[in-house]
């Protein structure tokens, strides 16, 4: 008897022995995530078991993840947003091998909104602060100017975000100015995002990935502005078909085409948009009207490539150009050229390599046609740089991240030329030139279930180097009697003023409850360029300015704590924060200021302190057929500097106490989607004159020495859209009409106030000419840009 249960247990061990070997390998389930229609991959899908939601993994950005697994058969949970959630059995038969998950999208998802994350837990779950993810389609379904969708437009109807005016896409985030955002497209800086005077952003939406939004905790990862990063990627192009999207507008079109390049393991995309508001002045018979020029037109592509598993490169470019003439009297325009190149490394699950090289150049001009005071004015300013960030994940409690970004500022001598004959005497500057060095650090760490900070350092080294001058003052620059005693030049490279700071930042979140969580945060920033300005509008031909001997770079250090909230399984989420800035060393004109046609710019301004706080409050909605956010923002800034307002503290003009953003969409059918958006904020500060006095016979106005006492009326605007997509009968080709009415009411919102002498009808005896005149008086005339504005567009895909 012991024989034959001694051969049993043998021959069961041999029978059984090939399944253990193989349970105890596939310890691990492994596989990818795409997109069904496109063959994209997925990043953040979320992934897990059917029992464990909370123990679920994310894809990485090749779509990729890995989950332990437990007993088998089980049912594995995929989902993503703006994709119907996919169950799938786990069995041992199909445990084996990498697992394709192919996601299905949802027309209900698209309409949704993401802020904090790409997840409905991560409001409450992360410790980002004043982060949001938008979504491009988003974005794209937001009621647009012209017809012309715009990304810049719709991230200002978040809270903490405010603009400068109508049709402008200048952010001012949390009392910064508009050139306090780092602003940039697939890691290289964008030093002007506008087209059409502003009225549009450089950016086509439909060559777009992610848009994604830094203003409250800025990781140490990013550095180089005040008040915020708005990152922005290109998307990649398909691998297994050439794909294509567009649109043609009322005053512009468009088109982006992606597919494969060479083989699966590359891909490529390509866009290009042009107006032909020119094409149509060309049209009239009016001399005054044909023979000006207004147009903008922008280039863009991205190549992929995937030589291994764990290595991907990218390749952008991008090239954008505006210009206007009026007839024979005046034309300016700008160019924006862009390139960068990022290399990814997987080493393993658990360490990863970005290393990112990008050169940015902006170049303006600015030219006058007229026979007595003729000239041409131009302007460039590039930087260079690269930026290397290593990540290591010890744990699925902590991320550590160091490394390393270099730059390379160069503004070139202003170029300006005179006409023949003309009065105006040209101006010689010197180059500015400056290099950057900054070493960061940080890390992430799950203390415990309901505690978890994050904290890291930034150190930032500047030189402004040579070719350079420095101008000797004998009372320094900022004396109205200060004259200039002494030059003195500087070789290429040489060291001409030093700069450094240390940058730390923090942050904690902590979980009240499960759908609850209280967030704090400390960030201090340095700023080595600045801009100087008559104008807070954010002009195409705004001087910058680099840190020098007499300019010092920005100091900012702000504190912001918020409770977030999920209701409803996260249908709905809810956010307040609040936040307090302080600013040193922050620089503004002094009062009728030359700062274009001069190389003494630090004899221009004036630097001191400044302050804002506010708070913010954010109610979305999330699922539904119905979706969208209610946004709300109180904030003020100040500004004190010794020479300006009598050295009391004012208002810079975008400081807007009251601001409230509603955006809904509402999903009819699957056809037929509704949008609208209202907007509500206090009018900009500004100084309207006080009285008049005569010059020449010309009575000019008085401006009181205080600055920005007076505000415009109120801002407020409500637009409205409708999209219609055409049957989709199985054909390639997809279409859509969208119908879109800016500003439905024909609200009259100021532009600009002009104070000057109107004319009556009536004539009487004026003795001095010894005639007949027309009786003036002072008066106010009131420029607006729109009333009730419908436009149209057709949008396509195939």
């Amino acid at each position: 008897m012991k024989k034959l249960i001694s051969l049993w247990i043998t021959v069961m061990t041999i029978l059984v022995s090939p399944t253990q070997v193989n349970a105890q390998r596939i310890n691990t389930l492994k596989g990818v995530v795409t997109d069904q229609e496109s063959g994209e991959k997925l990043i953040g899908a979320s992934v897990y078991w059917e029992s464990s939601e909370n123990k679920g993994v994310i894809s990485d950005e090749d779509g990729s993840f890995e989950l332990p697994l437990s007993i088998l058969p089980k049912t594995l949970v995929v989902s993503f947003i703006g994709f119907k959630r996919k169950e799938i059995r786990i069995t041992k038969e199909n445990a084996i091998g990498t697992l394709s998950v192919r996601l299905e999208a949802s027309a209900e998802g698209l309409a949704e909104v993401v802020v904090e994350g790409n997840h409905e837990e991560d409001i409450t779950q992360s410790v980002d602060m004043g982060r949001n993810i938008v979504p491009i389609e988003t974005l794209k379904s937001i009621p647009s100017l012209f017809g012309e969708v715009d990304v810049l437009r719709g991230l200002q109807l978040l809270p903490g975000i405010q603009t400068a005016g109508e049709g402008t896409t200048g952010l001012f985030v949390r009392g910064g100015s508009s050139d306090q955002n780092l602003i940039q497209l697939d890691g290289a800086p964008v030093y002007n995002p506008s087209h059409f005077f502003g009225f549009f952003s450089v950016f086509n939406p439909d060559a777009l990935d992610e848009v994604d939004l830094y203003k409250g905790n800025i990781p140490a990862t990013y550095g180089g502005r005040l008040s915020s990063v708005v990152d922005i990627s290109m998307k990649e192009g398909r691998t297994d078909r050439i794909h294509g999207v567009g649109g043609i507008g009322n005053i512009s079109s468009k088109i982006t085409v992606d597919g494969p390049l060479f083989s699966e393991k590359s891909s490529f995309v390509v866009t290009g948009r042009r107006t032909y508001a020119d094409l149509f002045l060309k049209l009239s018979n009016d001399e005054g009207i044909n023979s000006n020029r207004l147009f903008f037109y922008d280039l863009g592509g991205k190549m992929t490539f995937r030589p291994s598993v764990k290595d991907k490169i990218t390749i952008s470019s991008y090239y954008g150009r505006d210009y206007l003439q009026a007839g024979d009297m005046f034309g300016f325009g700008w160019k924006n050229w862009i390139n960068a190149a990022q290399w990814s490394k997987t080493f393993n699950k658990k360490t990863f390599l970005d290393v990112n090289g990008y050169y940015s150049q902006y170049d303006y001009l600015i030219e006058i046609m007229d026979e007595d005071n003729g000239f041409s004015w131009s302007s460039l300013i590039s930087e260079g740089g690269l930026r290397w960030l290593f990540t290591l994940i010890p744990s699925d409690k902590a991320v550590i991240e160091a490394g390393a970004h270099s730059r390379y500022y160069h503004f070139s001598p202003v170029d300006m030329s005179t006409s023949p004959g003309s009065q105006v005497s040209p101006i010689t500057t010197n180059s500015g030139n400056g290099l950057q060095q900054d070493f960061f650090v940080s890390g992430e760490l799950d203390i415990s279930p309901r505690l978890k900070l994050e904290g890291g350092l930034r150190w930032s080294l500047y030189a402004q180097i040579g070719n350079g001058a420095k101008y000797i003052y004998d009372n320094g620059p900022k004396s109205e009697s200060g004259e200039i005693t002494d030059t003195v030049y500087y070789d290429k490279l040489r060291p001409m003023k030093f700069y450094q700071g240390k940058e730390p930042r923090i942050a904690l979140r902590f979980k009240i409850s499960d759908n609850l969580s209280f967030k704090s945060a400390y960030n201090r920033n340095f700023q080595y360029l600045q801009v100087a300005s008559n104008s807070s509008a954010g002009l195409p031909i705004d001087r910058w300015a680099l840190a020098s001997e007499y300019i010092h770079p920005i100091k900012s250090d702000q504190y912001s704590a918020g409770l977030y909230q999920t209701l409803s399984g996260g249908d709905w989420e809810l956010s307040m924060e609040g936040y307090y800035k302080e600013y040193d060393r922050i620089i503004d004109v002094k009062q009728g200021a030359d700062v274009l046609f001069t190389d003494h710019l630090e004899t221009e301004v004036l630097d001191g302190r400044g302050w804002s706080y506010g708070g913010e409050l954010l109610l979305k909605k999330n699922a539904g057929k119905t979706t969208g956010w209610l946004g709300y923002t109180y904030s003020r800034t100040f500004r004190k500097i010794a020479g300006i307002s009598e050295g009391k503290a004012y208002n810079p003009r975008y400081d807007r106490p009251h601001d409230v953003s509603l955006v809904l969409q509402h999903e009819f059918s699957e056809r037929l989607t509704a949008n609208m958006t209202f907007v509500y904020s206090t009018g900009q500060a500004v100084s309207f004159p006080v009285g008049t006095y005569a010059i020449d016979n010309q009575q000019m106005p008085l401006y009181s020495p205080l600055r920005n006492e007076d505000r415009f009326p109120d801002y407020h605007r409500m637009d409205l859209a409708v999209t219609w997509k055409n049957k989709d009968k199985g054909k390639r080709w997809k279409g859509s009409w969208n119908f879109s009415i800016y500003n439905v009411y024909g609200r009259k919102n100021p532009y600009s106030y002009q104070f000057k002498d109107i004319v009556n009808n009536d004539v009487h005896y004026d003795s001095s000419s010894d005639g007949m005149v027309y009786s003036r008086r002072p008066g106010v005339v009131m420029t607006y840009l729109f009333t009730f504005l419908p436009s149209v567009s057709y949008n396509f895909e195939f």
